[in-house]
């Protein structure tokens, strides 16, 4: 028998035929207990504000008008961090993945997952665990990876080279930036080179690129 205590689920999403699927899926969900349902980011958002300690998980779709499925993870982590939050989404690409992790969610499914793989989910996620689908887990490790690679090409850089990126970041000619930094022209150019070296990248836009994931300003 399961003694662990109901979970107040409050769902998010902008079609009203997803909702009924994920209320009717989850009608004998045993600890799962949907209470309140919303049709856009803003009303739940507004919904949790009101009454924060009702509701102990938020299931919301990505895609919505008025606050979007991250932004609002992010607002409700920021704010209600017991609160956790599963994603819903269908969108398998990076940038979807990446913005729910930056975004702190706890979980991440597709919107084709049956309801066995959305009870998984929420079971690892209110017993403290996390939970991405499988078809996602390979984009996951990808970024890992490029993050990886990018954390070992700044090492690789000098500490005068990070000065001369960093304002190429900030749009400083070869001019200005030998100026600010009392040093050549020439110099200054051969960092640039230096740069595109270490970094792989083939022309000043792919070094800001490079630069701003890395969060250099």
């Amino acid at each position: 028998m399961d003694n662990q205590p109901i979970t107040n689920i409050i769902i998010a999403d902008d079609h009203q035929m997803m909702l009924d699927g994920i209320k009717n899926m989850m009608s004998n969900a045993g600890r799962f207990n949907i209470v309140a349902e919303a049709n856009n980011g803003q009303a739940a958002y507004e919904m949790i504000a009101e009454k924060p300690f009702a509701y102990q998980l938020l299931l919301t779709d990505i895609s919505m008008p008025l606050l979007s499925g991250t932004q609002l993870c992010r607002m409700i982590k920021d704010q209600f961090p017991h609160i956790q939050v599963l994603i819903l989404s269908m969108y398998n690409n990076s940038t979807a993945v990446k913005e729910a992790i930056l975004a702190e969610a706890d979980g991440y499914i597709l919107k084709n997952a049956g309801k066995d793989e959305l009870l998984k989910a929420l079971h690892r996620i209110t017993d403290g665990g996390t939970y991405f689908a499988e078809a996602i887990v390979p984009i996951i490790y990808s970024q890992y990876n490029r993050q990886k690679i990018q954390d070992e090409q700044m090492k690789e850089l000098s500490e005068r080279e990070k000065e001369v990126l960093g304002l190429i970041v900030k749009e400083f000619t070869s001019e200005e930036i030998a100026k600010k930094l009392f040093i050549s022209k020439k110099t200054v150019d051969n960092h640039r080179q230096h740069l595109l070296e270490k970094t792989n990248c083939k022309s000043t836009v792919g070094l800001v690129k490079f630069a701003v994931k890395l969060g250099l300003e």
